[in-house]
Protein backbone atom coordinates (compact mmCIF):
# COMPACT_ATOMS: atom_id res chain seq x y z
CA UNK A 1 0.00 0.00 0.00
CA UNK A 2 3.05 2.30 0.20
CA UNK A 3 3.77 4.75 3.00
CA UNK A 4 1.52 4.49 6.04
CA UNK A 5 0.44 8.13 6.45
CA UNK A 6 -1.86 7.41 9.37
CA UNK A 7 0.67 5.49 11.50
CA UNK A 8 1.93 8.70 13.14
CA UNK A 9 -1.39 10.55 13.00
CA UNK A 10 -1.13 11.98 16.52
CA UNK A 11 2.43 13.18 15.95
CA UNK A 12 1.35 15.20 12.90
CA UNK A 13 -1.51 16.79 14.82
CA UNK A 14 0.69 17.60 17.84
CA UNK A 15 3.46 18.98 15.62
CA UNK A 16 1.05 21.24 13.72
CA UNK A 17 -0.67 22.30 16.93
CA UNK A 18 2.70 23.23 18.41
CA UNK A 19 3.64 25.32 15.35
CA UNK A 20 0.26 27.09 15.41
CA UNK A 21 0.63 27.82 19.15
CA UNK A 22 4.15 29.23 18.67
CA UNK A 23 2.92 31.36 15.78
CA UNK A 24 0.07 32.72 17.93
CA UNK A 25 2.55 33.62 20.69
CA UNK A 26 4.80 35.48 18.26
CA UNK A 27 1.82 37.29 16.76
CA UNK A 28 0.55 38.33 20.21
CA UNK A 29 3.92 39.54 21.53
CA UNK A 30 5.52 40.89 18.34
CA UNK A 31 2.49 41.62 16.18
CA UNK A 32 2.87 42.31 12.48
CA UNK A 33 4.92 45.13 11.04
CA UNK A 34 2.41 46.61 8.58
CA UNK A 35 3.82 48.68 5.75
CA UNK A 36 2.70 52.09 4.62
CA UNK A 37 0.04 50.42 2.45
CA UNK A 38 -1.91 49.85 5.69
CA UNK A 39 -0.61 52.43 8.15
CA UNK A 40 -0.09 55.33 5.78
CA UNK A 41 3.27 56.98 5.14
CA UNK A 42 5.89 57.40 2.45
CA UNK A 43 8.45 55.10 0.92
CA UNK A 44 11.44 56.23 -1.11
CA UNK A 45 13.75 53.86 -2.97
CA UNK A 46 17.01 55.09 -4.42
CA UNK A 47 20.09 53.52 -5.94
CA UNK A 48 23.57 54.99 -5.78
CA UNK A 49 25.63 54.82 -8.94
CA UNK A 50 28.80 54.16 -6.98
CA UNK A 51 29.41 52.96 -3.44
CA UNK A 52 26.41 53.23 -1.10
CA UNK A 53 26.94 55.30 2.08
CA UNK A 54 26.45 53.50 5.39
CA UNK A 55 23.12 53.66 7.23
CA UNK A 56 24.72 55.90 9.84
CA UNK A 57 25.90 58.40 7.21
CA UNK A 58 22.45 58.45 5.56
CA UNK A 59 20.72 58.95 8.91
CA UNK A 60 23.05 61.80 9.92
CA UNK A 61 22.56 63.52 6.54
CA UNK A 62 18.79 63.61 7.10
CA UNK A 63 18.95 65.16 10.57
CA UNK A 64 16.97 68.38 10.60
CA UNK A 65 14.22 67.15 8.26
CA UNK A 66 10.80 66.45 9.76
CA UNK A 67 10.62 62.72 8.96
CA UNK A 68 9.57 61.30 12.34
CA UNK A 69 10.79 57.76 13.04
CA UNK A 70 12.15 56.39 9.79
CA UNK A 71 13.69 53.09 8.70
CA UNK A 72 16.70 52.71 6.42
CA UNK A 73 16.75 49.41 4.58
CA UNK A 74 19.71 48.61 2.27
CA UNK A 75 18.84 46.67 -0.89
CA UNK A 76 21.23 44.90 -3.23
CA UNK A 77 24.75 46.41 -3.37
CA UNK A 78 23.87 50.07 -3.96
CA UNK A 79 20.18 50.47 -3.19
CA UNK A 80 18.42 51.97 -0.15
CA UNK A 81 14.77 52.10 0.88
CA UNK A 82 13.56 54.78 3.29
CA UNK A 83 10.25 54.22 5.09
CA UNK A 84 8.81 57.18 6.99
CA UNK A 85 5.62 59.05 7.85
CA UNK A 86 3.69 60.71 5.04
CA UNK A 87 5.77 63.60 3.72
CA UNK A 88 5.09 66.51 1.38
CA UNK A 89 6.66 66.85 -2.12
CA UNK A 90 8.92 69.60 -0.73
CA UNK A 91 10.35 67.32 1.97
CA UNK A 92 10.74 64.59 -0.64
CA UNK A 93 12.93 66.86 -2.76
CA UNK A 94 14.95 67.95 0.28
CA UNK A 95 15.70 64.30 1.08
CA UNK A 96 16.92 63.68 -2.47
CA UNK A 97 19.17 66.74 -2.32
CA UNK A 98 20.62 65.72 1.05
CA UNK A 99 21.33 62.18 -0.14
CA UNK A 100 22.89 63.40 -3.39
CA UNK A 101 25.52 65.17 -1.31
CA UNK A 102 26.76 61.70 -0.31
CA UNK A 103 26.94 60.35 -3.85
CA UNK A 104 25.32 60.38 -7.28
CA UNK A 105 22.03 58.51 -7.16
CA UNK A 106 18.92 57.63 -9.11
CA UNK A 107 15.42 57.61 -7.62
CA UNK A 108 13.70 54.27 -8.24
CA UNK A 109 10.28 55.00 -6.71
CA UNK A 110 8.42 57.23 -4.32
CA UNK A 111 5.01 56.31 -2.89
CA UNK A 112 2.89 58.13 -0.37
CA UNK A 113 -0.34 56.78 1.13
CA UNK A 114 -2.64 58.52 3.60
CA UNK A 115 -3.69 56.77 6.84
CA UNK A 116 -7.39 56.71 5.82
CA UNK A 117 -6.63 54.73 2.65
CA UNK A 118 -4.46 52.39 4.71
CA UNK A 119 -7.31 51.67 7.15
CA UNK A 120 -9.75 51.10 4.28
CA UNK A 121 -7.35 48.58 2.73
CA UNK A 122 -7.10 46.65 6.00
CA UNK A 123 -10.87 46.44 6.34
CA UNK A 124 -11.30 45.33 2.73
CA UNK A 125 -8.69 42.59 3.07
CA UNK A 126 -10.40 41.27 6.21
CA UNK A 127 -13.70 41.19 4.30
CA UNK A 128 -12.14 39.48 1.26
CA UNK A 129 -10.50 36.83 3.46
CA UNK A 130 -13.71 36.13 5.39
CA UNK A 131 -15.80 35.82 2.21
CA UNK A 132 -13.14 33.58 0.59
CA UNK A 133 -13.17 31.17 3.54
CA UNK A 134 -16.97 31.11 3.60
CA UNK A 135 -17.18 30.35 -0.13
CA UNK A 136 -14.54 27.61 0.18
CA UNK A 137 -16.45 25.97 3.04
CA UNK A 138 -19.71 26.09 1.05
CA UNK A 139 -18.10 24.82 -2.14
CA UNK A 140 -16.40 21.80 -0.54
CA UNK A 141 -19.59 20.88 1.34
CA UNK A 142 -21.47 21.02 -1.96
CA UNK A 143 -18.79 19.22 -3.99
CA UNK A 144 -18.57 16.27 -1.58
CA UNK A 145 -22.28 15.97 -0.84
CA UNK A 146 -22.41 12.48 -2.41
CA UNK A 147 -20.21 10.96 0.29
CA UNK A 148 -22.16 11.37 3.49
CA UNK A 149 -20.67 8.26 5.15
CA UNK A 150 -18.67 7.66 7.23
CA UNK A 151 -17.73 11.38 7.22
CA UNK A 152 -20.26 14.05 6.28
CA UNK A 153 -19.40 16.44 3.44
CA UNK A 154 -19.38 19.50 5.72
CA UNK A 155 -16.64 17.85 7.80
CA UNK A 156 -14.39 17.87 4.69
CA UNK A 157 -15.03 21.61 4.53
CA UNK A 158 -14.19 22.16 8.20
CA UNK A 159 -10.98 20.12 7.85
CA UNK A 160 -9.99 22.26 4.84
CA UNK A 161 -10.58 25.50 6.77
CA UNK A 162 -8.46 24.22 9.71
CA UNK A 163 -5.65 23.48 7.25
CA UNK A 164 -5.96 26.93 5.71
CA UNK A 165 -5.55 28.55 9.14
CA UNK A 166 -2.49 26.34 9.64
CA UNK A 167 -1.04 27.31 6.24
CA UNK A 168 -1.47 31.04 6.81
CA UNK A 169 -0.80 31.32 10.56
CA UNK A 170 2.63 29.66 10.45
CA UNK A 171 4.02 31.99 7.72
CA UNK A 172 2.43 34.95 9.56
CA UNK A 173 4.28 33.88 12.72
CA UNK A 174 7.55 33.83 10.77
CA UNK A 175 6.77 37.27 9.30
CA UNK A 176 6.09 38.47 12.84
CA UNK A 177 9.65 37.47 13.85
CA UNK A 178 11.12 38.99 10.68
CA UNK A 179 9.16 42.21 11.26
CA UNK A 180 10.33 42.51 14.85
CA UNK A 181 14.03 41.81 14.24
CA UNK A 182 14.59 42.77 10.58
CA UNK A 183 11.80 45.34 9.98
CA UNK A 184 10.24 43.20 7.23
CA UNK A 185 6.83 44.67 6.53
CA UNK A 186 3.44 43.26 5.58
CA UNK A 187 2.71 45.01 2.30
CA UNK A 188 -0.02 44.62 -0.33
CA UNK A 189 2.06 42.11 -2.38
CA UNK A 190 2.63 40.03 0.78
CA UNK A 191 -1.10 40.01 1.56
CA UNK A 192 -1.84 38.99 -2.04
CA UNK A 193 0.68 36.17 -1.60
CA UNK A 194 -1.23 34.92 1.45
CA UNK A 195 -4.51 34.99 -0.51
CA UNK A 196 -2.81 32.97 -3.26
CA UNK A 197 -1.62 30.52 -0.58
CA UNK A 198 -5.24 29.99 0.46
CA UNK A 199 -6.20 29.08 -3.11
CA UNK A 200 -3.10 26.96 -3.71
CA UNK A 201 -3.39 25.06 -0.45
CA UNK A 202 -7.06 24.25 -0.93
CA UNK A 203 -6.25 22.96 -4.40
CA UNK A 204 -3.88 20.27 -3.05
CA UNK A 205 -6.34 19.36 -0.28
CA UNK A 206 -9.24 19.01 -2.73
CA UNK A 207 -7.13 16.71 -4.92
CA UNK A 208 -6.63 14.36 -1.96
CA UNK A 209 -10.30 14.58 -0.89
CA UNK A 210 -11.42 13.93 -4.47
CA UNK A 211 -9.35 10.74 -4.60
CA UNK A 212 -10.85 9.65 -1.26
CA UNK A 213 -14.31 10.21 -2.76
CA UNK A 214 -13.48 8.12 -5.82
CA UNK A 215 -12.07 5.28 -3.73
CA UNK A 216 -15.09 5.32 -1.40
CA UNK A 217 -17.48 5.08 -4.38
CA UNK A 218 -15.37 2.23 -5.84
CA UNK A 219 -15.20 0.60 -2.39
CA UNK A 220 -11.42 0.22 -2.82
CA UNK A 221 -10.50 0.01 0.87
CA UNK A 222 -12.10 -2.19 3.50
CA UNK A 223 -12.08 0.58 6.10
CA UNK A 224 -12.13 4.38 5.91
CA UNK A 225 -8.54 4.49 7.23
CA UNK A 226 -7.36 2.18 4.44
CA UNK A 227 -9.16 4.26 1.83
CA UNK A 228 -7.59 7.48 3.14
CA UNK A 229 -4.12 5.96 3.25
CA UNK A 230 -4.45 4.57 -0.27
CA UNK A 231 -5.70 7.93 -1.57
CA UNK A 232 -2.79 9.80 0.02
CA UNK A 233 -0.29 7.42 -1.59
CA UNK A 234 -2.01 7.80 -4.98
CA UNK A 235 -1.82 11.60 -4.85
CA UNK A 236 1.58 11.92 -3.12
CA UNK A 237 3.73 12.29 -6.25
CA UNK A 238 1.31 14.75 -7.86
CA UNK A 239 1.27 17.01 -4.78
CA UNK A 240 5.06 16.92 -4.41
CA UNK A 241 5.78 17.53 -8.10
CA UNK A 242 3.35 20.45 -8.27
CA UNK A 243 4.72 22.06 -5.13
CA UNK A 244 8.40 21.54 -5.99
CA UNK A 245 8.12 22.98 -9.50
CA UNK A 246 6.33 26.03 -8.07
CA UNK A 247 8.91 26.40 -5.30
CA UNK A 248 11.80 26.36 -7.79
CA UNK A 249 10.34 29.41 -9.55
CA UNK A 250 9.61 31.23 -6.29
CA UNK A 251 13.11 30.61 -4.92
CA UNK A 252 14.53 32.12 -8.12
CA UNK A 253 12.25 35.16 -7.69
CA UNK A 254 13.29 35.49 -4.04
CA UNK A 255 16.99 35.67 -4.87
CA UNK A 256 16.90 37.46 -8.23
CA UNK A 257 13.50 39.19 -8.46
CA UNK A 258 14.47 42.40 -6.69
CA UNK A 259 13.38 43.92 -3.40
CA UNK A 260 9.76 44.53 -4.42
CA UNK A 261 9.06 40.85 -5.10
CA UNK A 262 11.39 39.34 -2.50
CA UNK A 263 8.95 39.07 0.39
CA UNK A 264 6.01 38.33 -1.90
CA UNK A 265 7.99 35.25 -2.98
CA UNK A 266 8.97 34.43 0.62
CA UNK A 267 5.32 34.46 1.77
CA UNK A 268 4.41 32.10 -1.07
CA UNK A 269 7.37 29.80 -0.34
CA UNK A 270 6.42 29.50 3.34
CA UNK A 271 2.72 29.10 2.54
CA UNK A 272 3.25 26.43 -0.13
CA UNK A 273 5.54 24.40 2.16
CA UNK A 274 2.97 24.61 4.96
CA UNK A 275 0.14 23.88 2.50
CA UNK A 276 1.81 20.81 1.02
CA UNK A 277 2.47 19.46 4.50
CA UNK A 278 -1.11 20.07 5.65
CA UNK A 279 -2.62 18.54 2.49
CA UNK A 280 -0.75 15.28 3.07
CA UNK A 281 -0.32 15.05 6.83
CA UNK A 282 -3.13 17.10 8.32
CA UNK A 283 -6.33 17.38 6.25
CA UNK A 284 -7.13 13.67 5.90
CA UNK A 285 -5.71 12.60 9.30
CA UNK A 286 -8.10 15.15 10.87
CA UNK A 287 -11.02 13.33 9.23
CA UNK A 288 -9.77 9.94 10.49
CA UNK A 289 -9.23 11.36 13.97
CA UNK A 290 -12.73 12.91 13.85
CA UNK A 291 -14.28 9.57 12.82
CA UNK A 292 -12.54 7.69 15.65
CA UNK A 293 -13.64 10.33 18.16
CA UNK A 294 -17.25 10.09 16.89
CA UNK A 295 -17.25 6.30 17.30
CA UNK A 296 -16.03 6.59 20.88
CA UNK A 297 -18.65 9.16 21.90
Amino acid sequence: MGFDFLKYNKIYLIFSGFLILISFIFLIFFGLNFGIDFTGGSILEIEYKNERPSNQVIRESLIGLDLGEFIIQPTNERGVILRMKEISPEIHQQIIQKLKEKGDLEEQRFESIGPVIGRELRERIKLVTFISLLVILFYITLAFRKISKPIASWQYGISSIICLFHDVLIPLGIFSILGNYYHIQITIPVVIAFLIVIGYSINNTVVVFDRIRENILKRTGQTYEETVNLSLNQTLSRCLHTSLTTLFVLIAIFFFGGETLKYFALALILGIIAGTYSSLFLASPILVFWLKWKKNV
